[in-house]
């Protein structure tokens, strides 16, 4: 037998969330089968199974959170020979529940603190949780956290909803399917193939919707561990798109409206085959020492619609064609706006790309993901004067920056890398 743990998603990832299970005891599962959805700090993600076999227990009900590596089902063998025999069901308990004082109160006020949610650090359950647990509550629709956050971004009614879930619990796909069931969306709702590539979008004041304080938190606790322990350096370079963009026109013209490039499948390109140019940039510090990667995982920063960040991992990026690359990448950010990652897709990036041209901005430098060595960061595509056998000419150009660890590698690496990534776009056909 063997066990499916809840998956480390992230370098700054300590606990996870169950949302929702995909599967039920009994049912045979495959490598590769998503089994279960995960809700993190600052996204949820479709987990799959690393085993084959027959789900025989399954030890964790949905909306515990647990710690990494934490049991949360059994696989057992499949079904040819003598069944196999599902495990005593092991609740997860947190560590150090409650204090004397705080078993007294729940004692006092017939409070199982077994059934209580602990609030406090390391799971530990505190007098509020016990005042909450003991405070009689309104009928409230059984759905998962996942349906419920995405019936209100679509605005659907939950009480209209049919659950098929366990005794009727509703699910994401069951509100999925009460949107299609009405032919489109809600008018408020904007497709993610539709909407712009980073940010959410602004609340009915005007201003734009905060990221959930579990989100800040845990992007401001991975961010302060990058900047303290990460000695960054910084070069940046202003790249002349003339050729590639001149290619880009003519390659559309002979391809149908839904297979044209845009110049951020260019870049990214640009950047993947650079990283395999350079592969001092592209790994992973570990035990402290550089572990250069076998392949190029290109991370994109992804800004959410609630607030926060995530960054889908496009694999093998630099041996993609141009058109798989930017489809794989569409689907990548219209899945992540949507809670729907799999967890293969955000493991292990292996250098990532934040691309803020859309907001206006003409350079970033962005802060180095843990344990990552380097982060490339893409301006808006503006028009600047540039020389061309000495005469001045008005050009399409971009600012590409780098932030790199000077424990890696130091800024003749950085420079080669940008030198690299400006050659490749000025001969796009080869790309």
């Amino acid at each position: 037998m063997g066990e499916f743990t809840m998956p480390s998603l992230g370098a700054d990832m300590d606990e996870g969330t169950l949302v929702e299970w995909l599967v039920a005891e009994g049912s045979e599962v495959a490598r590769g089968d998503v089994v279960a959805v995960v809700e993190t700090a600052k996204s949820t993600i479709e987990v799959e199974c690393f085993e084959s076999g027959t789900v025989t227990g399954l030890l964790v009900e949905p909306g515990t959170t647990v710690p990494v590596g934490t049991p949360l089902a059994v696989i057992g063998p499949t079904a040819s020979g003598t069944p196999a025999v599902a495990p005593t069901r092991r609740p997860f308990v947190g560590p150090a529940l409650a204090t004397p004082l705080v078993r007294n109160q729940a004692a006092a006020e017939g409070v199982d603190l077994q059934a209580v949610h602990g609030s406090g650090r390391g799971g530990r359950i505190t007098r509020a949780d016990v005042s909450r647990a003991a405070r009689p509550t309104p009928a409230r629709i059984a759905a998962s956290p996942l349906a419920r956050r995405l019936a209100e971004s679509l605005g659907v009614d939950l009480a209209a909803v049919k659950g098929t879930g366990s005794r009727g619990t509703i699910k994401a796909d069951d509100v999925r399917s009460a949107v299609q069931a009405v032919g489109t969306e809600p008018a408020h709702a904007v497709p993610a193939e539709r909407a712009a590539p980073a940010g959410p979008p602004p609340t009915s004041a005007g201003s734009r919707a905060a990221p959930s304080g579990g989100d800040r938190l845990a992007i401001a606790r991975l961010m302060t561990r990058a900047k303290r322990e990460i000695p960054h350096y910084y070069l940046s370079t202003v790249i002349d798109l003339a050729a590639a963009l001149e290619w880009m026109r003519t390659e559309n013209g002979t391809r149908p409206v839904t297979d044209r490039l845009v110049p951020a499948a260019l870049l990214l390109k640009a950047v993947a085959l650079a990283a395999r140019e350079v592969p001092e940039l592209n790994g992973r510090w570990c035990d402290d020492r550089f572990v250069p990667a076998t392949g190029v995982r290109l991370g994109t920063a992804v800004s959410l619609r609630g607030g926060g960040l995530v960054a889908p991992a496009l694999a093998d990026a630099d041996r993609l064609p141009l058109q798989e690359l930017m489809a794989t990448l569409k689907d990548l950010v219209t899945r992540a706006r949507h809670g729907r990652l799999r967890a293969s897709e955000t493991a292990d990036p292996t250098l990532t790309v934040t691309n803020l041209g859309d907001q206006g901005v003409e350079e970033v430098f962005g802060v180095i993901y843990p344990p990552q060595v380097a982060m490339v960061g893409l301006g808006r595509v503006t028009d600047r004067p540039v020389a061309i056998g000495g005469m001045l000419a008005v050009h399409p150009t971009v600012t590409a920056t780098l932030s790199a660890d000077h424990r890696a590698s130091d800024g003749a690496t950085g420079s080669r890398f940008l030198t690299t990534l400006d050659r490749l776009l000025q001969h796009p056909e080869d790309l």
